[in-house]
């Protein structure tokens, strides 16, 4: 037994160590707590009307991703019909809105990562921002071309749309993170 408890000292003094056990944990906690926060908003089962009423940021998300998706296409002179969950464009295609189009699990991933990552605070809440940002506005062009391109009947390499925005984005998160720590590398450097 003393053994087991000395390799488990050993292994959490290992610093890539804790930060894998802290960057799941974290995603666990951000990924839960937008399912969880998604259940309690929406009617039936428990429901706490308050949260839904007065401060229910996936609702204020979603609008925000179907509106500025709404708003290019207008600018490209598009003739655009939306609700709170769907967006139409005129002659061509739209989408529904659904939970898991938000991006909550990438996102979930990205900020667990980032947050927990060593190093100086203020270079690492940074870069959550942009990367933040950055996965917004490929969710609002992936709708957008969604809704201008995308056909339910023959889909691009035969990859359902959800998967293909993952991995696109998931490569260009690992590059962003390579040319971040490229560049946390070298300010260490000139240190």
């Amino acid at each position: 037994m003393d053994k087991l408890i000395q390799t488990g000292k050993n292994l959490w003094a290992e610093p890539y160590f804790r930060f894998i056990v802290y960057f799941i944990l974290l995603y666990l906690l951000l990924y839960g707590f937008n399912i969880a926060f998604i259940g309690i908003t929406a009617e039936g089962g428990l429901y706490v009307p308050f949260l839904d009423q007065h401060l229910n940021y996936i609702n204020w998300w979603r609008n925000f991703t179907i509106n500025s998706s709404a708003t290019v296409l207008r600018w490209m002179d598009y003739r655009v019909y939306t609700n709170d969950y769907q967006l139409k464009v005129i002659g061509r295609h739209g989408f529904t809105m659904v939970y898991s189009c938000l991006g909550y699990g990438i996102m979930s991933v990205f900020c667990a990562f980032v947050i927990t990552f060593p190093g100086r605070i203020r270079a690492r809440y940074g870069f959550l921002v942009l990367g933040l940002v950055i996965i917004q506005l490929l969710n609002t062009l992936r709708l957008i071309l969604l809704s201008l391109y995308w056909d339910k009947r023959k889909p691009l390499f035969a990859i359902d749309h959800h998967d293909l925005f993952n991995v696109v984005v998931y490569a260009i998160l690992i590059l962003l993170v390579y040319v971040w720590l490229k560049h946390l590398n070298k300010q260490h450097n000139n240190l």
